[in-house]
């Protein structure tokens, strides 16, 4: 007979623990600011290794055709932009890339952190940096990039994995802004509230 208020108050606390709302610490939050840092660290590692690969196998030699008709592995010293675009305009380059790690620094900073909605959004602009990085320290350093990569198959401009970051983000960066997230989302970021939310905070 001990044993029946027994189960009964177990089961109540049960009912209890599971009725309560999931705590703080059980939410998903962004992803840490160190973790995405060393991530970055170690896509331009690999940019920069792949360029010395380059450096040291390809420079002048000829291409390697990986893929006939299709995919070359051709070294070239590029002074321009990404594709071989804007040439000779380095301290262009140097200011623009110095001006948008900037803004994503401060972008990134602006995403609250306890929500795992905008985890996509800042790893896009990590890769991004990386990207940005990785170029810009083959100017700093040689003032020029080293591309390597060529589509024959529909002359496409030689390039190198740091460009290949720099597209890949840049695309993921408008299919969030476009299709993914709401304005309500970027609201939250750029701290910009609508009559409802006014409305609310007032009340």
């Amino acid at each position: 007979c001990c044993a029946l208020p027994q189960a009964r108050h177990h089961m109540l606390y049960y009912e209890r623990i599971c009725s309560l709302p999931m705590s703080n610490t059980a939410e998903k939050k962004r992803t840490s600011p160190l973790l995405l840092l060393i991530a970055g660290a170690i896509l331009v590692i690999f940019d920069q290794f792949t360029k010395y690969l380059a450096v040291s196998h390809l420079a002048g030699r000829e291409a390697r055709v990986l893929i006939p008709g299709i995919l070359e592995l051709r070294y070239l010293e590029n002074n321009g932009a990404a594709f071989s675009m804007l040439p000779n305009q380095q301290w262009f380059f140097y200011i623009l890339t110095a001006v948008f790690l900037i803004f994503a620094i401060w972008l990134m900073r602006k995403i609250p952190q306890n929500t795992s909605a905008f985890n996509p959004l800042l790893w896009s602009l990590a890769i991004l940096c990386a990207g940005a990085v990785g170029n810009l320290i083959d100017r700093i350093m040689h003032r020029y990039v080293v591309d390597f990569i060529y589509f024959s198959v529909i002359n496409f401009p030689i390039f190198n994995v740091a460009d290949i970051y720099v597209t890949i983000s840049v695309i993921l960066l408008i299919i969030l802004v476009l299709f993914h997230y709401k304005d309500t989302d970027l609201q939250k970021i750029f701290g910009r509230k609508n009559n409802a939310d006014q409305k609310e905070d007032a009340q």
